[in-house]
């Protein structure tokens, strides 16, 4: 017995009209059920990819912000440390003129020259950045904390024989010199003699000044220099002030430069007020010029 085809009749009414029937074949009916399945997986599988595509839209976005916010940090920090490497430079640059100084403080007091930098600030050159920089910086001021710890003692010991030594004018105001060290006419009578010391015009009182610190070894007559006072200083020196009308110290009382030792006269061998200054090392006396250089 021969099967009939399968058929489906699709009825089409419009409202206050008549009708139409449409009727298809099985396979047909089939076919757009098919279609229909796949049409609907296909927008199924599109919506859940551009979904998809959205999430990976916002999480690149957020990256982006995120490496804009690490690149805009990184600028900052970039900023902040040559900012940091150039005060490092300065600092250093203001250390090197303190160790130059401290270099001649220890000259003047007979201490060897700085030694080398330590290692590590040497090894602290060979990086880079703010961090090795101040690295350097930290080394250096430890250097020079260690070279002032030695410093002091020896610095203080060479400043009390510098201001010990007979350096300066015996007066002030006054420096005119009547009669020099050397051989001099003999302002008595004929002939010459030796002069071992400068005369100095000074009105009669003026104030005499000791030229460096020491203690008064001598005070009173002594001879052709009438009312004297000796002071003796630091590696052998000594000074004499002469021809004074009065004293103003006395034996073994400490004075320091610049400290009243008596008034101007014309006691002893003396044709007027004047002040006679000698300079004497390791008990010879020696010109007392070049010992007048400004303090």
């Amino acid at each position: 017995m021969k099967r009939r085809p399968v058929r489906y009749t699709l009825l089409l009414a419009r409202s206050g009209g008549g009708s139409r029937a449409l009727t298809f074949p099985g396979w047909a009916f089939g076919l757009f059920l098919a279609f229909l399945a796949l049409w609907t997986g296909v927008n199924l599988y599109l919506w859940h990819r551009a979904r998809e595509v959205r999430a990976l839209e916002a999480r690149l976005h957020a990256l982006s912000q995120e490496a804009r916010r690490l690149s805009l940090a990184l600028e900052a920090e970039k900023a902040q440390n040559g900012a940091l490497s150039q005060e490092a430079e300065r600092t250093r640059k203001e250390l090197e003129a303190l160790k130059k100084a401290i270099e001649e403080l220890r000259r003047r007091a007979g201490l060897s020259p700085i030694n080398a930098l330590p290692v590590r600030y040497q090894e602290g050159a060979k990086g880079g950045g703010a961090m090795a920089a101040w690295t350097e910086v930290e080394a250096t001021l430890l250097d020079l904390k260690a070279q002032l710890a030695e410093l002091t003692p020896a610095l203080e010991r060479t400043l009390e024989v510098e201001q010990s030594l007979p350096l300066g004018l015996p007066l002030r105001g006054y420096r005119e010199v009547t009669s020099f060290f050397g051989v001099r006419k003999n302002p008595f009578g004929p002939g010459v003699e030796f002069h071992d010391g400068l005369d100095f015009s000074a009105p009669y009182g003026a104030p005499v000044y000791a030229t460096g610190g020491g203690v008064v070894a001598r005070v009173g007559w002594m001879g052709a220099y009438g009312l004297a006072v000796v002071v003796d200083h630091a590696q052998g020196y000594q000074t004499l002030y002469g021809h004074l009308s009065r004293a103003a110290v006395r034996p073994g009382q400490r004075v320091a430069r610049g400290e009243l030792l008596g008034f101007v006269g014309s006691t002893g061998r003396s044709t007027g007020p004047h002040l006679h200054y000698s300079v004497y090392r390791q008990g010879e006396a020696v010109d007392p010029r070049p010992y007048l250089v400004g303090r």
